[in-house]
């Protein structure tokens, strides 16, 4: 699969679904355009839209934090879907399925908070690691190796 970077505005808010076997699920629309100079200034250039999904605690996480508006950026994964419609004419479209979405910082502030987290079913409880003489470590400037 082709990997994509689409930093972009959120044409709706995240619509947030789940499957019949209780997966999360956000649908999202992605709308990006170029700026073009124009003289002493600068006009909006033609815009793609990208139709995205984000799955699982992610998915969850974005539709409580983004909303319409919202600059983005998605890093996904992009394919390209043919269909029919009910008149007969044949479609095509590309969807991206996003493994990572967030803020852009470019006109915007975030505090990212962490999210509650969910029991990770097949993995061994974290275990604290003792520690160890480390001069790296150290606050004290005295005792630097250098």
């Amino acid at each position: 699969m082709t990997q994509v970077t689409i930093i972009g505005n959120l044409v709706d808010s995240p619509e947030l679904r789940f499957t019949a076997q209780g997966k999360a699920v956000a649908n999202f629309t992605v709308a990006e355009s170029k700026r073009i100079k124009d003289g002493d200034g600068w006009k909006d250039g033609p815009s793609t839209f990208w139709r995205c999904s984000l799955w699982d605690a992610q998915a969850e996480n974005m539709a409580e934090s983004l909303t319409k508006g919202m600059r983005v950026i998605v890093v996904g994964d992009v394919a390209q879907r043919s269909y029919e419609t009910n008149a007969g004419e044949k479609r095509s479209v590309f969807e991206v399925t996003a493994q990572e979405v967030g803020p852009s910082l470019r006109w915007a502030t975030a505090k990212p908070e962490r999210a509650a987290s969910t029991p990770r079913s097949n993995a061994a409880p974290l275990k604290a690691v003792p520690a160890v003489d480390d001069p790296w470590g150290t606050a004290d400037e005295s005792s630097s190796p250098f």
